[in-house]
């Protein structure tokens, strides 16, 4: 099953989901794409937000009311994420670089000196990490962790070639 119609190639390139693709969304924005989750969202609000700020829907779901016709639609395979992202990263352009926007909310991250961090992030973390960035929104401050090769190779793995683009040091939730 296909994400994509051929027929519309013009996509948005920012989506709108609910939490029951959350796991896609976190992925999608550590590749740079501008996802707005709306948890606890019923199909119809997820086309409301979609309208109002001209995003795509991301969906579980095959049904797409008539009155939403001018809204894009893509229909997400049950428990396939990496094809998912395989397809919109094909199909689509991400909002910027990998690891340059919150996992968790979607904000655009801010790059930080370490100084900044002092107090925020544990002192092993302060002392050997080179970058770190903060969301604004949610407070979070990210840095390179121990799960980088694992991000990597998952990313590999759905995009089928090397990552290209971004920092060398994806984040590490703090």
């Amino acid at each position: 099953m296909s994400l994509f119609d051929p027929a519309r190639p013009e996509l948005p390139d920012c989506f709108v989901t609910d939490s029951s693709l959350d796991y896609l969304a976190r992925r999608l924005r550590l590749l740079g794409y501008d996802v707005l989750t709306l948890h606890g969202a019923r199909l119809e609000e997820l086309f409301e937000a979609a309208r109002r700020e001209r995003r795509t829907v991301l969906s579980l779901s095959t049904r797409h009311p008539r009155r939403y016709a001018d809204v894009p639609l893509r229909s997400v395979p049950r428990g396939e994420p990496q094809q998912a992202v395989r397809e919109i990263a094909a199909r689509c352009r991400p909002a910027g670089q990998p690891f340059s926007r919150c996992p968790r909310c979607n904000q655009a991250l801010q790059r930080r000196e370490p100084i900044e961090a002092r107090g925020e992030v544990p002192g092993r973390v302060l002392r050997s990490a080179r970058r770190f960035t903060f969301c604004p929104n949610c407070g979070k401050w990210y840095w390179e962790g121990s799960h980088v090769a694992r991000l990597k190779a998952w990313f590999e793995a759905a995009l089928g070639r090397p990552l290209d683009g971004g920092p060398t040091e994806p984040p590490a939730k703090g």
